[in-house]
């Protein structure tokens, strides 16, 4: 009885333990170029900026943390290159991932990958 006790206990602790380290990840992919509403990155100069927003297929319990990466980039060679690429406008449902380009930078298309984790 004893040896059944301390087993189902083992059990219990370790199906506990598991669920409490345990943690939701989703992933995705953005682009961004002309055929993308309101697009401007590549027109003008100045500060330009364009956004794409993401919902997350199951809400997080928590605001979750974001990682983003830049994995293609088309832009002519005429000018230097200018980007930042960061995610706003955090919640457990979705954000908004906001690229921009400022000075005479342009950038004919932009893509990435993103990865949400929870706290």
């Amino acid at each position: 009885m004893k040896k059944l006790f301390l087993a189902s206990t083992l059990v219990f602790l370790l199906a506990f333990t598991f669920n409490a380290f345990a943690q939701q990840v989703e992933s995705g992919s953005f682009s961004a170029s002309s055929a993308t509403s309101h697009y401007t990155l590549d027109q003008n100069s100045g500060d330009r900026v364009v956004t794409l927003e993401k919902t997350f297929a199951t809400p997080f319990d928590k605001m979750p943390v974001i990682v983003l990466s830049v994995n293609q980039i088309d832009a002519p060679s005429s000018s230097n290159l200018r980007y930042e690429v960061k995610a706003v406008s955090i919640s457990r449902d979705n954000f908004t991932i906001q690229i921009k380009t400022w000075s005479d930078s342009k950038i004919n298309s932009i893509a990435g990958t993103w990865l949400a984790i929870s706290k």
